[in-house]
């Protein structure tokens, strides 16, 4: 019987195995931002006018970001648009608090969604490498904030 244990036990952690490095295959666009995540101290925040000055300091990947902080705008602005509009049809026809919650929360996301979608055909963001910019934004941050300019 403990045999039988173990080889189902191995079948197991095999395909756990395997299910792990699916994922990770899919997701390996994550290790970009691993050096930035893990530090053993975080970053300290940025702001609005450190942004700018690495958008007017790099031509090529500020132009990036300054476009894709622009898609962010966006799919705010449809979060909203989304979520009021859902709660407010849902609680017009059914008077219902938990439905029209569950409405704000399903039309943000939606919302979102689609507002993305509106930005990204837009501003031609399928063009653009936004996340090389990201990452480079975060490794002139943190030349900037190591004192190494």
């Amino acid at each position: 019987m403990e045999e039988s244990a173990d080889s189902s036990a191995s079948f197991f952690r095999r395909h756990w195995e395997g299910y792990k490095e699916f994922w990770k295959d899919r997701f390996s666009i994550l290790d970009n931002y691993s050096r930035f995540v893990k530090r053993d101290t975080p970053l300290p925040s940025w702001s609005d006018s450190d942004v700018e000055e690495f958008i007017a300091s790099d031509p090529v990947h500020g132009t990036t970001l300054k476009t894709a902080r622009e898609a962010a705008k966006f799919s705010a602005v449809g979060s909203v648009i989304g979520a009021v509009s859902t709660a407010g049809f849902a609680w017009k026809y059914s008077r219902s608090l938990h439905g029209a919650a569950l409405s704000f929360g399903a039309g943000a996301v939606f919302g979102w969604t689609f507002g993305q979608e509106i930005a990204s055909h837009g501003l031609q963001l399928y063009r653009l490498d936004t996340m090389s910019a990201q990452v480079k934004f975060l490794e002139w941050w943190e030349k900037k904030t190591d004192g190494r300019f």
